[in-house]
């Protein structure tokens, strides 16, 4: 089980960290993978640079938890992506913006799962 869990901690990490990848060297196909056209001028430049932040500093900070003995890390992303559920839903219900079902379950879950993770994880050695 713990081997499993691991592995699939660390798939999620890669992923999230090739994510971030992409808003550096392809930043219009990551912004349509998330419905958004990319925008202009200043506004661009904190679309792409702040997508890239937080999607490589998600990724790597799953990665660096999923290593032996650091399973505790592994609460701060499952934060962050609770954390954009939350807002997401606050954008939503407060702004006008269109409910985002499928990213809110994705998050909701990537967190639930890092929770267990670290739960289960934290007493390797």
């Amino acid at each position: 089980m713990r081997t499993t869990l691991r592995a699939l901690t660390l798939l999620i990490g890669i992923g999230f960290t090739l994510q971030g990848i992409g808003w550096l060297l392809t930043p219009e196909r990551a912004a349509a993978s998330l419905g958004m056209p990319p925008l202009d001028g200043l506004a661009r430049s904190t679309q792409f640079g702040d997508f890239a932040a937080f999607f490589l500093v998600l990724g790597v900070s799953i990665l660096v938890g999923g290593g032996e003995g650091r399973a505790r890390q592994l609460y701060f992303p499952a934060a962050l992506l609770g954390s954009a559920a939350l807002c997401r839903t606050i954008a939503w219900a407060a702004h006008g913006a269109a409910f985002a079902a499928v990213f809110i379950t994705v998050e909701i879950a990537t967190c639930a799962l890092l929770i267990f993770a670290a739960g289960r994880l934290s007493g390797d050695a």
